[in-house]
This record gives C-alpha cells, structure tokens and sequence, in this order.
C-alpha cells in the first residue's frame, strides 16, 4: 500500500491539525467535566486543584502550581473560591513567610468519597476501554514532554502538523 506525501496545502488543512484535535477534544472533556462535578460544586479546574491536594496532602501554592502548569496569577482565584466555598485553607508558611500554604479543611478532605465517581464516569464517557484510557493518557503524556523539550531547546516543533 503506498502512501500519499501530504502537499504543501494538506498542512493548512483544519483537520489535518493535532492541535486542533486536542482543542476539541479538551472543549467536550470540560462539557462532561461540568456535567460530572455538578454535584462536587466543582469547576474542572477546582476539581484539579483538589486532586492535588487529596494526592499530596498541604502543599505551597508553587507546588501545586507546577502540578497543575498554572502561574500564581491563575491559580490565586481558584485557590480563592475553594477557600471560600470551606474546601481548603491558606496561610503564610512558618518556615518562609513569603509562601502561602494550602491545605484540605475538613470539608475539603469528606468531599474525596464523593468525587470517586467521577473518574469512572469520565471514563465511561470516552466510550474507550480502560486499557485505550490509559494508553491514550501515556502518549499525551509523551506528547506534552517532546513539546516542553521543544520549547525549552528553542525549537521550532511543529505541534500543529500530523
């Protein structure tokens, strides 16, 4: 079977475009994400944050920021909104007074049992078995690093092109 050198305007063709995939299939995850946390009083992102910190335990805003690949200026708000729903607790580190602590209040932590539905029910909706799950997971995995190699080395990667 021989196969087709894509041409010149096969690259600019939208779904020719990996990105745009990834775009797309982000978007439907968030609309299941939604329906899925509904119940949690979680937005996608707060349910991430909360994973973090049900994995990990307290940690320093930093590190849950380089968990999750989200600056300070993003992860303020959420970290806000989880603190004021009862969920977690901020303060001034004891060891360094210029880092912020997160930790699970009481409520935060009880809402664990609750979200342990939801990466069944994430899963189920991909119509993929666990095994594809997992697989799937591992290469985006792998795709993400090439990515931040790439960046990092200042090359130029064509993430965009199949």
């Amino acid at each position: 079977m021989e196969t087709r050198v894509p041409s010149d305007e096969d690259f600019l063709r939208l779904d020719h475009q990996i990105c745009f995939s990834l775009h797309a299939a982000a978007r439907a995850f968030n609309g299941v994400y939604r329906a899925a946390l509904k119940d949690l009083g979680l937005t996608y992102p707060q349910y991430l944050v909360m994973l973090v910190l049900w994995e990990h335990g307290e940690l320093p805003v930093k590190k849950i920021g380089e968990r999750l690949r989200l600056d300070s200026g993003t992860l303020s708000p959420l970290l806000k909104r989880l603190e004021a729903a009862g969920h977690v607790e901020r303060r001034r580190s004891a060891e360094d007074e210029r880092s912020v602590v997160v930790r699970l209040t009481g409520q935060g932590g009880a809402l664990r049992e609750t979200a342990l539905a939801v990466p069944r029910a994430i899963a189920e909706s991909t119509g993929l078995a666990l095994d594809e799950v997992r697989e799937l997971r591992d290469r985006l995995n792998t795709l993400t690093a090439a990515l931040d190699a790439a960046e990092l080395g200042g090359g130029a990667a064509d993430d965009c092109v199949r």
